[in-house]
């Protein structure tokens, strides 16, 4: 059996507002060893489950965050940006069988610590296929795809919630509870790494490869803080301009979705000046 662990870092054990998360800064030097407790305790739960393999998959920002020599020795992790599938690499080569989103968040436009989706703070709102749409959902959409289950969701108690909605037979441990958008009432990391590392013992179970699935077309509609970000990321083939300040586009599988996805994301933080936005 083969885990596939996407780590992000908004939904870590104590991790409430941007210097937690941002590279460079003394906070987020601590919180990466949070960071990796939670990523460690669910590998230790996955190989006390049964699992063979584990890949940690290194998905927040600079996607150097989390510390090697912390994980225990049977793990392998995916380090570093530039990855076909970004979030989600390494569920494309037929031979996971289950997915873990930890550390995961709500979705930009929604409640939630850190909410966001793909960028912090330029975008307000995603959909898939006219429902809104966090980057635990596009993502179970992808892995779905290569029919690969969610078997476990960490984050805050609304990113829970959210994963209700895409990944309803998954475990979930909500290792802080929502207060605003900075702010959280958090457990410790002795108590949050034991819930997780139990879940995703009973979560192995779950781990069982399925039917791909081809459920496309699908539709993305992405709104922006700003009307001119909708016009710059018409330069990529597809995307139209659907309103003021938001732009669309529909691809035929979730592969092709999420690059033009990633692509748009690209374009419009590249478009974002430093004091008007």
């Amino acid at each position: 059996m083969k885990i596939l662990i996407s780590a992000d870092m908004e939904g870590a054990t104590g991790v409430t507002w941007p210097g937690d998360v941002l590279p460079g800064t003394p906070q987020w030097e601590r919180c990466r060893g949070l960071f990796t407790s939670d990523v460690n305790a669910a590998a230790v739960g996955f190989f006390e489950g049964g699992a063979d393999q584990v890949l940690v998959n290194e998905a927040h920002w600079s996607m150097r965050n989390l510390l090697l020599e912390d994980l225990d020795e049977r793990v392998e992790m995916l380090t570093g940006r530039h990855k076909s599938l970004s979030m989600v690499e390494g569920v494309q080569h037929g031979d996971v069988d289950g997915i873990a989103f930890i550390g995961y968040h709500a979705g930009a436009g929604m409640e939630g610590v850190l909410a966001h989706t793909y960028l912090a703070n330029q975008i307000t709102g995603v959909w898939l296929n006219d429902v809104r749409a966090s980057e635990g959902l596009l993502n179970a959409h992808v892995a779905a795809e290569y029919g690969v289950p969610v078997v476990l969701v960490t984050g805050d108690d609304l990113a829970c919630e959210d994963a209700l909605g895409y990944a309803p037979e998954a475990l979930k441990v909500a290792v802080k509870d929502h207060v605003s958008r900075y702010a959280a009432v958090c457990r410790t990391p002795a108590r949050t790494a034991a819930d997780i590392r139990a879940a995703a013992r009973e979560a192995a179970r779950l781990a069982v490869r399925q039917e791909p699935q081809d459920a496309g077309p699908f539709t993305v509609a992405v709104e922006f803080d700003a009307e001119h970000l909708a016009m710059a990321v018409t330069v990529v083939p597809g995307v139209t301009r659907i309103g003021e300040r938001k732009a669309a586009y529909t691809a035929d599988t979730m592969y092709e979705c999420i690059r033009t996805f990633k692509a748009v994301t690209t374009i419009a933080s590249s478009a974002v000046e430093e004091q008007y936005g």
